[in-house]
C-alpha cells in the first residue's frame, strides 16, 4: 500500500526539479459564515510535515476556527497530478515559526508588522499609500502575529492525469488507525 504523503513529498520533489512554479504553493480552502473561502498559500516542508505560515489579524486565521478540517488543493502540471487533501491542523511552535520567519524576504516581514494596524485584507487609500507603507525598514523579530499550522491529512485524493492507457489514475487514501486505506476510484 502507497503512502499518499510520500508520495506527495516525492512529487513536489520533482515539480520542484521541473521549475514548476506550482511545486511550492497549495490551495487552502476554509469556511466563514457557511460559505466556502479559498487562496493559494505557500506549502512548507516544516519538520518533514507539511505547513502553512500565516498572520493572526488575517480573515484565514479566524475562518480556521470554524470547523475541525481545512481542503487543501495541490496541483502540479509539470507532473500532471492533483492532490486534493482533507486536513486536521495543528499549530507548528512559536520557536520554528519565528526561525522561519527569519528566512522570509523584507516585503513580506513586512507585511507582518503592517498586519498590526492595518489588518490583512482592510482597505488603503491606494497602492501608493500600500507602497510608503511598506517602504519602513525589515523589523528584526516576528510579531505575536506571525502563526503556523501543520497541515495534517486525513484523506487524500490522488488524481494521476498522463497515463499510458489514457484512462486517468485516480485513489482515495483515507488514514484509519494510523494507517493509510488505499482504493482506486473511477476518475
Amino acid at each position: 500500500m502507497a503512502d499518499p504523503i510520500a508520495l506527495l513529498h516525492a512529487d513536489r520533489a520533482a515539480a520542484r526539479a521541473a521549475n514548476d512554479p506550482n511545486a511550492n504553493a497549495c490551495v487552502l480552502a476554509t469556511v466563514e459564515g457557511g460559505e466556502p473561502q479559498a487562496r493559494v498559500l505557500v506549502l512548507r516542508d516544516v519538520d518533514a510535515r507539511l505547513g502553512v505560515f500565516l498572520n493572526g489579524s488575517s480573515p484565514k486565521h479566524g475562518q480556521i476556527g470554524q470547523s475541525e478540517t481545512v481542503a487543501a488543493v495541490v496541483y502540479l502540471p509539470s507532473r500532471a497530478v492533483q492532490y486534493r487533501l482533507t486536513c486536521r491542523l495543528e499549530a507548528i511552535p512559536a520557536a520554528t515559526v519565528r526561525a522561519s520567519w527569519e528566512l522570509r524576504p523584507p516585503i513580506p516581514k513586512r507585511l507582518d508588522w503592517l498586519y498590526e494596524r492595518h489588518p490583512q485584507g482592510s482597505a488603503v487609500p491606494s497602492r501608493a499609500r500600500l507602497v510608503e507603507l511598506l517602504n519602513a525598514p525589515s523589523p528584526g523579530t516576528a510579531p505575536a502575529t506571525a502563526l503556523g499550522y501543520y497541515l495534517l491529512p486525513t484523506a487524500v485524493d490522488r488524481l494521476h492525469l498522463e497515463q499510458p492507457d489514457g484512462i486517468h489514475d485516480r485513489r482515495r487514501f483515507t488514514l484509519v488507525g494510523g494507517a493509510w486505506r488505499e482504493e482506486v476510484l473511477v476518475p
